[in-house]
């Protein structure tokens, strides 16, 4: 296991860095400082009576001189055994530094370096069966990961986990913008809302329980912004986190499991040694910065996939959304008609048109329905210089996934969305390794839909370009959801975490009164300018352009999506509160990118272009019309020369946005 040769390494630096790191004696609490010393982790025992008995193992951090997290229990329940963390003694620790160094294919930005301070402590029972757990633990800049390492041991050869009880005990009611949902096997889509930690908690001696997806965003005023989530999640299930206090004044989380399909009583079972997934809690004083932070991704192991050379993140056309409308205007879910769908990616320089589900003969993935002719459409879109993704129903990919992947590569399609798999337990997490890892030895490119939310494998697999977890166009056409309020959430919570499949381009666009839900021409509320600024807001390697191409036809601001690119080398978050609004930067060689939304309110904000190059650029600027806040539809285009000493002043309509795109002029 990695861990061991991990701490080889740490005994060795043990001297040169201890007082860099902060440690006190064995003894006394353990402390993991940041490299810049502005946050810290304290692992320590509380509850021992006398000397040589042990104590609850608890942890608890401070930012910036102040208290963020309360100390805060780490165990674990086992099956038949005491709970594992609860009577224990700090023996040994040792500590470390490194650097995260490597570069993303579809990521935040495409080349990472980030530095870290670390410790191993090891805690041993104080009485029989006298076992031991490891902790691991790093602090970085701009957050704090941790995770348990259970070593093979006398009395303990095999890991049967009943559930962790991680406590998150925050030192204020902070305000919280929470994912509650319904149970274990949901697909992650719904809204975040913005309630203080008590409002979940059981109240009034009646029995309640919110589940809470994560990524799970807190402010406590005057302290801190942060992100609570989960890291390389291989071998495990996914983590939840309820409120189990029973009165207004318990304000903290306790962690839970994903159960197993198999024994509902037990979150997974493992041989030893094993290591769960990471707990990372980002930590900043501004919302924005939490979006800016790699480290879910630099919890993960390095990429396993060998030769990249085919995985290329882009645009993609898409038949879904407009209801499978040909040139005629009328519906048809034939290769004909999903030929139009490829001419429209081909004119409009798109690399990819993804054929949504409905040409498999039902279930069998390996069989044509026969409406489509799927490596007829691959080669026919082939001729135009684009390639073919296919839809596939979760179920089916877990029972044919040898037999189907193999035959996909021989059609030539370039990549397979996966929907439906509204699951995260063990088994679950796993069909996501066992898809990433077959999907790559057959040249597929993934989008998990239907999903989980990210915890970095796509750094171990860069052919997984995006996940499916969160509101999108979909949501919204027969539904009063995915309103521009949950646009300007969707980056402070789920976006933190890592890419999201979602689906902008909307370009039938009304305000909030006038919308209706349809199939048919469907609606997208708020203005059109917003919808182009989505393509940066939003980090969406494999981005779907999803009206009809008679939608776009004629449309000047169309010219936006086809230039926009969907990787990114550098992200800047200008400025943001969750649910207000966001402006967001990002740069793609020599050019930069801006995308900036509001909700409902309109607003003007005075943006810095200090994050441009030397030299003078042409700003493309596609912007919210004088009228778009009753007629959304509409957009001004216009272009002026910039430098990144200036201050660009961007009027918001209600429901609205801004999309720049910035070339450098040739005299630079």
């Amino acid at each position: 296991m990695q861990w061991f040769s991990t701490s080889r390494i740490l005994v060795a630096v043990f001297v040169t860095v201890c007082c860099q790191t902060g440690f006190s004696e064995i003894g006394g609490p353990v402390v993991l400082a940041s490299p810049n010393q502005r946050l810290s982790i304290q692992f320590t025992t509380t509850g021992i009576e006398r000397a040589g008995t042990g104590g609850k193992l608890v942890y608890s951090v401070t930012f910036a001189g102040k208290q963020i997290v309360d100390q805060s229990a780490l165990a674990l329940e086992l099956v038949d055994q005491p709970v594992l963390g609860g009577n224990v003694q700090i023996v040994e620790s040792t500590p470390g530094k490194g650097s995260d160094d490597y570069t993303l294919i579809a990521g935040k930005a495409s080349g990472i370096h980030d530095q870290y301070n670390s410790v191993q402590l090891r805690a041993v029972e104080s009485a029989a069966p006298n076992r031991s757990l490891v902790i691991e633990a790093r602090a970085y800049n701009d957050g704090i990961a941790f995770r348990y390492v259970i070593p093979e041991q006398e009395g303990l050869k095999e890991l049967r986990l009943k559930q962790e009880d991680t406590e998150f005990r925050i030192s204020t009611d902070a305000t919280t913008w929470a994912l509650a949902l319904p149970n274990y096997r949901s697909s992650y889509e719904s809204e975040y809302v913005k309630l203080p930690i008590t409002a979940f908690s059981n109240q009034g001696g009646v029995s309640s329980s919110f589940l809470i997806g994560l990524p799970l965003l807190m402010h406590s005023p005057g302290a801190a912004w942060m992100a609570l989530t989960e890291a390389d999640l291989e071998g495990n299930s996914g983590m939840y986190v309820t409120n189990p206090s029973g009165n207004w004044a318990g304000h903290y989380f306790v962690s839970k499991l994903s159960p197993r399909f198999d024994d509902q009583s037990l979150s997974l079972t493992a041989t030893l040694p094993h290591h769960s997934a990471w707990r990372v809690l980002l930590v900043a004083e501004e919302p924005g910065k939490l979006m800016e932070s790699n480290i879910v991704s630099d919890l993960n192991p390095p990429n396993r996939v060998q030769d990249t050379s085919w995985i290329h993140p882009g645009k993609a056309s898409w038949n879904w959304w407009a209801g499978d409308v040909g040139p005629d205007g009328k519906a048809a879910y034939t290769t004909k008609n999903m030929e139009y769908y490829v001419d429209f990616a081909a004119s409009s320089g798109f690399p990819y048109m993804l054929l949504d589900a409905g040409w498999a003969d039902g279930r069998d993935i390996t069989k044509l329905r026969g409406n489509v002719d799927v490596p007829e459409l691959v080669r026919y879109a082939a001729s135009k210089h684009v390639k073919v993704w296919i839809w596939l129903y979760s179920t089916s990919v877990m029972d044919q996934m040898k037999q189907a992947f193999p035959l996909f590569e021989s059609w030539g399609v370039a990549g397979v969305k996966i929907d439906f798999i509204n699951r995260d337990d063990q088994d679950g997490i796993k069909f996501y390794y066992d898809v990433a890892r077959e999907a790559a030895e057959h040249h597929l490119m993934v989008d998990f839909h239907g999903a989980s939310k990210p915890w970095g494998i796509e750094r171990t697999y860069p052919n997984v370009l995006s996940y499916e977890a969160v509101l999108g166009a979909e949501n919204s056409k027969v539904a009063r959801r995915d309103s521009p309020v949950d646009r300007t959430v969707f980056p402070f919570t789920r976006m933190v975490a890592g890419p999201l499949d979602y689906t902008p381009g909307g370009f039938n666009n009304v305000t909030e009164d006038d919308f209706i839900g349809r199939d048919v021409s469907p609606m997208i509320m708020g203005t059109r300018a917003q919808q182009l600024a989505l393509y940066v807001v939003f980090q969406t390697p494999f981005q779907m352009v999803s009206d009809s191409p008679q939608a776009y036809l004629d449309q000047p601001a169309f010219q936006f999506i086809r230039d926009v690119p969907t990787a990114w080398d550098v992200t800047r978050v200008l400025n943001g509160d969750p649910g207000e609004y966001v402006t967001i930067a990002r740069s793609h060689g020599k050019e930069w990118y801006l995308g900036s939304i509001t909700n409902w309110t309109p607003r003007e904000l005075h943006v810095p272009l200090n994050f441009l190059g030397a030299g003078r650029y042409t700003a493309e600027i596609y912007q919210d019309a004088s009228d778009a806040g009753t007629n959304p539809k509409n957009v001004l285009i216009k272009k002026q020369s910039v430098r990144n000493s200036e201050t660009l002043t961007l009027k918001l309509a209600a429901g609205g946005g801004c999309a720049i795109r910035f070339v450098p002029e040739s005299n630079n």
